[in-house]
Formats: structure tokens, sequence, C-alpha cells
């Protein structure tokens, strides 16, 4: 039972990995950009749910909501200030400037919260589902996690299949110049996936630290680096490969730590994406594209 239960623990894991790597994986997919800022995000986002639920006193799906729209107008600003203006530039400042956000909103945080760790209280008030006899013992957060997960996804496959928006999205990734021809905002659009992700990155602020009970400004570092490894894991502008990804991200750094040494787990997940990239550099189910020249 060990093992289902290190499997479980492993797929919850993945599955915040998943959703925040659904926020990258969008931006870069429209946008060809990569917002290493986005782990930050989610730091922030978990942040406006403490001081919601331990100072304020607000019901925790208020605050959830309220850390939503606060990742949102976030997410919004930081692609408007940080990114608009460097829409034609070379892609190494684009980068330079996405780890400048990330060390800004860091020490903004610092700033204001300190330094020392946040005892984070779940948000998750469901009760954990005992099988075996009770040896096989399923968290709420697991549960919730994993079917937030699983929602998320199919929530944004349908909005991009089916919305104008989402097939302006499309358009976008495609061609930028062509879609702008055809009347598409492509401002608008981008700064929308900017929206979308930054939202997403919120609710996986608050599963993640709902599973692991600390917050500190650095919260969301590692976590979004991991999410960006299985965005890329998974063939990076998938939304079902970003989703693969971190499910396959999060099992692998578990039993990991279970069977090999909780030392090396970090070391186990990026030896496994090299090796991936060696054999099929575009990831799992990404699409080989072939430049005109």
């Amino acid at each position: 039972m060990s093992f289902v239960s290190y499997l479980l623990n492993g797929i919850s894991l993945g599955s915040v990995y998943a959703i925040i790597a659904l926020g990258y994986t969008m931006v870069y997919g429209i946008a060809k950009m990569l917002n290493f800022a986005h782990g930050d995000v989610i730091m922030i986002g978990s942040y406006v749910v403490f001081v919601a639920v331990n100072r304020t006193g607000l019901p925790v799906p208020v605050s959830i909501l309220l850390s939503a729209a606060v990742c949102t107008i976030l997410g919004v600003v930081i692609e408007r200030v940080a990114y608009k203006p460097l829409r034609h530039a070379s892609k190494l400042a684009v980068l330079i400037t996405a780890i400048g956000v990330s060390y800004f909103l860091q020490n903004v945080a610092l700033l204001i919260f300190g330094a020392d760790t946040k005892a984070f209280s779940s948000v998750v008030s469901m009760k954990p589902i005992q099988l075996a006899d009770g040896q096989l013992n399923i968290s709420g957060e697991t549960i919730v996690t994993v079917a937030a997960c699983i929602v998320i996804m199919v929530c944004l496959m349908a909005f991009i299949k089916y919305s104008k928006a989402g097939h302006a999205m499309l358009a976008v990734s495609e061609d930028g110049g062509a879609a702008q021809l055809m009347g598409i905002n492509v401002n608008g659009t981008i700064a929308l996936t900017f929206a979308i992700g930054s939202a997403l990155a919120a609710v996986a602020g608050v599963l993640l630290c709902s599973t692991y009970p600390s917050l500190t400004p650095y919260t969301g570092a590692m976590p979004g680096i991991k999410a960006f490894v299985a965005a890329v894991f998974g063939g990076i502008g998938s939304i079902p490969g970003a989703f693969i990804g971190g499910i396959l991200l999060g099992v692998i750094e578990i039993l990991g730590k279970a069977y090999i040494s909780s030392q090396l787990a970090d070391a186990i997940v990026f030896s496994v994406l090299i090796i991936v990239l060696v054999v099929k550099p575009t990831g799992l189910l990404g699409k080989q594209i072939q430049e005109k020249v």
C-alpha cells in the first residue's frame, strides 16, 4: 500500500505542477515567450489568500476568488509594463526581463511580509477517505487538487476549441502578423492569455500551500521552475502535454524521494527531462515545427 500512497501523492503534486505548467504553455504557445515570473505570481496569490483568511476573516471561497482576481490583474500589468514594450525585441532581452520581474516580486513580498515562514491553513475542508481497511489514506487535498487539475484542463481545451477568444489565440499562435491583418487584436489576445495563466497560478498556489502548509516569499520559485520543466517535458505549447508532463514529473519526484534519495529527487527530475529531450526534443506531445528559410 505504501507504493499506492506514494503514487497518489505524486499525482497530487503533479497536478499542481500541471496547473502551473498550463499557464507557462499557454503564454509560450501564443506569445512565444517564457514568463519566468509565473512562479512568483503563485506566491503572491498564496499571500492574498493567507491575508484574506487570517487577517480579515473572509470566507475561503471569497478569498480564493480575490486571489485569482489579484493575480489576473497582476499578470496583465506585468505583460503591459514589462513584456509588451519588448514584443519585437530579442528573446534574450525578454528572458532577462522575466528574471528581473521575478526578483522584483520576491523582494516586494520580502518587504511586505518579511522572510519568516508563515503557517498556511488548508482551504480544503473535505475529510480524507480511507480505503483497504484504513491502510490507504487519501487526503482531501489530494482529491481536490487532482479534480481541479482535470476540470481546468478540460475547460481550457473547450475554451480554446469553441470560443471566439480561443480561436483568436490559435490564430495568434500560428502567425501573429497574419492574425492582426485579419482584424484580431493581438495585444488584447496576449493580455488575455496572461490573465488566464495568472488566475491559474493563484489556484495552483492555494492548492500547493494547502498540501504543503508553509509560505515564504520564495514559495513559488522552485515549483515554477519544475512546472516549466513539466511543460517542456510534455511538449511546450500543448495543453494535454502540460497535463501529462506535470503528472509524470510529480510521480517521478515523489517516487524518487521515497525509493532513491530525498536529496537527489530534484536531480532525478531534471535528469529525466534531459533524457526525454535527447530522445524527443519537442517533448512527449510537442510537434516538430519546420521554419521556412
